[in-house]
């Protein structure tokens, strides 16, 4: 066990960068690299949890604030939909009975919207907590083109990553700034549908831009006249997680075409997004094809549809095991627009070649930027 020092007290800063103190009179000017302790950070999931690392005890309340912002992001992910149908269901026994069954009235009323666009909130996607969020890994939006508001988007977000971070909070909040970077763009992210059966929870997440994962719910959005809407889908989707560990770029996308179809069947541009550091924030148990954990995931995946990494990462107060990500930086390029034509009936020949040509962008995109963000040059996609 030991404690850190000086340095795990200040936040991270840009890669390369280095901040030098001078003290006064004889003592001598202290280079202190502020990339030491990005480096300890990253180097925690190799190292095993044989011995407890503690946080130190005094930390500059910006760093407590993210931590907390990331905190409650986990918890929203892994536990607020069990919590929402406990008191929805828990209110029914007690002299507040009324609430449950008015937010059942308007749940019955309000039940087509996740299919219908969703509705967001400017107000919630503006919070300051995301801006702590992003700060906490930290998050970043790039845009190598612009994305014209007169046409609509059908976006595939690449790596899924363990619980799509990066999606989240560049495509779903204001943490990055999404609407100053893509201005006149309405982003809106597919989930799971049955992420939206819990009560409160479905409206909690509607209001960031999430709908449901339902063709229905992407003919409304890509149907809106006058363009400005951006439909981003995790392509690779929980199968995918089963793959992502730092270092990890399997993509599970060469059969995944029905994105395809629906960008030709609506003329909306198909746009290439890949997250660099994705996959970097969590390490995951050994699960190798052939492995038992990795067959029993399988079946899970094809039973239910749904299946969960065995994931780890830091503790809140300790930096050896716990469901907090590592703050390794994630930093998503949002790729040119590949222009659609209208298809109304695309046969199978002209969805091949769509995705034959969207998978090729994407490897450029990937191959363009990965140096940047210290991919080693002989690392390339593997599209399976």
């Amino acid at each position: 066990m030991r404690l850190y020092s000086w340095l795990d007290t200040h936040p991270l800063p840009p890669p390369n960068s280095h901040r030098s103190l001078t003290n006064s009179g004889s003592n001598k000017t202290q280079q202190v690299s502020q990339t030491t302790l990005e480096l300890r950070e990253a180097s925690r999931g190799s190292r095993g949890i044989s011995m407890v690392e503690f946080a130190p005890l005094f930390v500059p309340l910006e760093r407590r604030l993210q931590t907390f912002a990331v905190l409650q992001l986990i918890f929203s992910y892994l536990a607020l939909h069990l919590i929402c149908w406990a008191v929805f269901i828990g209110l029914l026994f007690t002299r507040f009975w009324m609430i449950s069954i008015l937010y059942a009235i308007w749940w019955y009323l309000d039940r087509d919207t996740p299919w219908q666009g969703g509705r967001q909130s400017a107000f919630i996607r503006h919070w300051t907590i995301w801006k702590y969020t992003k700060d906490y890994f930290p998050i970043s939006v790039m845009k190598p083109a612009e994305l014209d508001p007169s046409r609509n988007y059908v976006a595939g977000f690449h790596p899924h990553g363990v619980l799509a971070t990066g999606a989240f909070t560049n495509l779903c909040t204001e943490g990055t700034g999404f609407s100053s970077v893509f201005p006149g763009i309405r982003s809106h992210l597919m989930m799971m549908h049955w992420c939206f059966w819990a009560p409160v929870y479905r409206d909690y997440i509607m209001s960031g831009g999430l709908v449901s994962s339902d063709k229905e719910s992407a003919d409304h959005i890509l149907s809106r006249k006058g363009g400005g809407n951006l439909l981003s889908i995790v392509v690779g989707g929980v199968q995918e997680s089963l793959n992502a560990r730092p270092g990890a770029f399997k993509l599970v996308l060469r059969n995944r075409k029905g994105f395809i179809r629906l960008a030709l069947t609506h003329g909306a541009d198909l746009v290439p997004i890949f997250s660099f550091g994705e996959n970097d924030i969590y390490d995951q148990v050994e699960n190798s094809p052939g492995s038992w954990l990795r067959w029993f995931q399988d079946q899970i995946l094809k039973s239910i549809r749904c299946s969960i990494p065995l994931f780890y990462g830091r503790g809140v107060f300790q930096y050896s095991l716990g469901l907090m990500p590592y703050r390794r930086p994630i930093t998503t390029v949002v790729g040119k627009p590949i222009e659609v034509q209208k298809t109304p009936h695309p046969s199978q020949e002209e969805v091949d070649r769509l995705h034959q040509r969207y998978m090729k962008e994407l490897e450029n995109l990937f191959e363009a930027h990965k140096l940047k963000y210290n991919v080693p040059r002989d690392q390339h996609l593997e599209i399976c």
